[in-house]
């Protein structure tokens, strides 16, 4: 059977790289031509996907998968839409593949510049989400990547009905089938084949929970964008109008609780902790949110309060728990998130543009933000389309990544007979 796999699998990677050849001089035309076919196919196969993501759901129950597993599954008609949504979106960006930038004439006389390149073959490893494997392809395609996916067994019948109508789409503009391929096995050999197979696959992007990653970074021989968990904080400074403070703390925690851009810890400025925390508080009842705050939180709301532990800083809980601290003013709560945050994202609710611009430069987080909720750390949100992952890491691809952070560049040399001397 390990035998079958691997054969499966390298065949699989020699299929991609040589799409991602012919995919490398595709024309945008064209490009945007498979999209918009592939979004047609949506559209009609729309009844079929739905019916197999309810099949999938079905297992799922069966099989007690947690609460937040269940709603990253779900394809409800409304996130069908925001799928076609964020494909329609991918087909009116702008295409960067083949742009020159920072050109400059050089002592010789030769001309130096940069050219935005793909990456070549992307490796995706992914749990739930089969919203995902659009959003994947579509951002692939358009940045000429081929792209291998390798969803979740709990999402199998989705993956591959959405991956039939991205097949079709491929064919109708004339483009390789093999730009785009959906491993066909739950077998988790398959993954230990995709992350060390770096004649074939030059970037992984694992996105799941934080075992998943952990596995991937641990295991890959293939450089990995990722982020592990998305412990994310919202701090309501000294100078927040706490009119604003209010929806922006309630929605960051409760618009969706199994996202990684959800709010898993709020911090509040002592100054204003014995108005703001009764008002917020209330909020969350009705919501049903547990919280685990500190002492001062505690004194602030009564012991019904759970008292927070050193692991509740830590913690992204993917549900409706809310980590509450009392600080002492911006340094701590700066201190505070770049020691147990993840590096995803944070935001602070203040009419103070200093304190702001210090946030702002002294969080080390992938987004920061400024009176707004967490929720908008998203490539939908962001204007980039869709998204293919989430980067925590410092690299080129750094927050929601999009078209961009599929892409490289090389310098390439404009001469007219130079010899170098």
């Amino acid at each position: 059977m390990q035998d079958s796999i691997e054969h499966y699998m390298q065949t699989v990677g020699q299929q991609a790289r040589q799409a991602s050849r012919m995919l490398a001089s595709a024309s945008t035309q064209s490009k945007n031509a498979a999209l918009s076919a592939i979004y047609t196919a949506l559209q009609n196969d729309q009844a079929a996907i739905l019916a197999a993501n309810q099949i999938d759901m079905t297992k799922a129950h069966n099989n007690n998968l947690d609460s937040a597993l269940l709603d990253r599954l779900e394809l409800t008609p409304a996130r069908f839409d925001g799928m076609l949504q964020g494909l329609k979106d991918v087909i009116g960006l702008k295409d960067p593949i083949g742009e020159i930038t920072d050109l400059a004439y050089r002592p010789s006389g030769i001309q130096l510049g940069k050219m935005r390149v793909p990456l070549g073959v992307v490796g995706m490893i992914y749990e739930s989400r089969p919203n995902v494997t659009l959003e994947a392809a579509s951002l692939a395609l358009k940045s000429s990547n081929a792209i291998i996916l390798r969803g979740g067994s709990e999402a199998l019948e989705s993956n591959q009905a959405i991956a039939k109508a991205v097949q079709h789409g491929l064919k109708a503009a004339g483009l390789p089938e093999h730009a785009v391929q959906v491993i066909n096995t739950t077998d988790r050999a398959a993954v230990g084949q995709l992350i060390t197979m770096n004649e074939y696959v030059d970037v992984i992007v694992p996105r799941g929970g934080k075992g998943l990653i952990e596995r991937i970074t641990n295991d890959a021989r293939i450089p990995v964008i990722k982020h592990l968990d998305g412990n994310c904080h919202v701090f309501v400074e000294a100078q927040a109008d706490l009119q604003k403070a209010l929806p922006i703390a309630l929605n960051a925690k409760t618009h969706r609780y199994g996202v990684c851009n959800a709010m898993e810890t709020l911090l509040v400025d002592a100054k204003v902790a014995d108005v703001f925390l009764p008002s917020v508080a209330e909020l969350y009842t009705q919501k049903q949110v547990e919280l685990r705050g500190c002492a001062e939180t505690r004194r602030i709301l009564g012991d019904s309060i759970v008292a927070a532990t050193e692991e509740d800083w830590y913690e992204e809980y993917l549900g409706p728990i809310l980590a509450v601290k009392v600080v002492s003013g911006v340094d701590e709560a700066i201190d505070h998130i770049n020691k147990y945050g993840s590096h995803h994202t944070d935001s602070i609710i203040t009419e103070n543009f200093s304190t702001a611009r210090q946030f702002l430069a002294r969080v080390d987080s992938s987004s920061v933000m400024i009176n707004a909720s967490t929720r908008f750390a998203d490539g939908f949100e962001y204007g980039l389309g869709a998204e293919i992952g989430i980067s925590t890491d410092k690299i080129h691809a750094r927050g929601p990544v999009g078209l961009e952070g599929l892409t490289s560049q090389k310098w390439v040399v404009f001469g007219d007979g130079q010899i170098r001397q």
